[in-house]
């Protein structure tokens, strides 16, 4: 899960098979254990909606990552840490970061350092398409050293440059949940 709608359309799911909600977030949903629902029930009528259960420590570990990179890009963080992403998520996590990202790569076959690219590109995408914020500006709440590094990673993984993209009707946005 990775944004509030998805957050709504679990609630909603789990509610309509006559389970007590205590809590969902990104990534996590809380049930009355005294409701007594199949746990193929649940993964069949979430699965229908393109979420899945996680079952074992790994998923959970890969599913968090997600959800942490997700929002310090998006929240606008990454710009305001007082250490790399690496290092923010191996203590966000309490893993270190090798063991993060071998397990990132081993279960979603690309390395987290590509997800976290992809994940910051695409958001450039959402940005040049509001067309609110000066490229500078964008580098910076990216946590780009320069403009030129953001251009050239930009470029690298669209094939395309900021100036070109603006001009396009951008129409080649990706769900940040499926980027590979």
């Amino acid at each position: 899960m990775v944004c509030p709608r998805c957050i709504m359309v679990v609630r909603d799911e789990l509610e309509s098979l006559g389970l007590q909600v205590l809590e969902v977030e990104l990534g996590k949903a809380v049930v009355n254990e005294s409701d007594k629902v199949a746990e193929t029930a649940i993964e069949a009528s979430l699965a229908r909606k393109g979420f899945e259960l996680l079952h074992d420590k790994r998923e959970e570990l890969v599913e968090a990552v997600k959800v942490a990179v997700i929002d310090v890009i998006y929240s606008g963080k990454v710009s305001t840490l007082a250490t790399n992403l690496s290092t923010y998520l191996a203590e966000a996590l309490g893993k270190d970061y090798s063991t993060i990202s071998t397990a990132f790569k081993a279960s979603e076959g690309i390395a987290l350092s590509r997800y976290i690219v992809l994940q910051k590109v695409e958001h450039i995408k959402e940005l040049l398409t509001y067309d609110e914020l000066p490229l500078s500006v964008i580098a910076t709440k990216l946590g780009y050293k320069s403009l030129q590094h953001l251009s050239r990673q930009f470029k690298e993984v669209t094939g395309t440059t900021l100036n070109m993209y603006k001009r396009q009707d951008n129409g080649g946005r990706l769900p940040i949940d499926n980027l590979y």
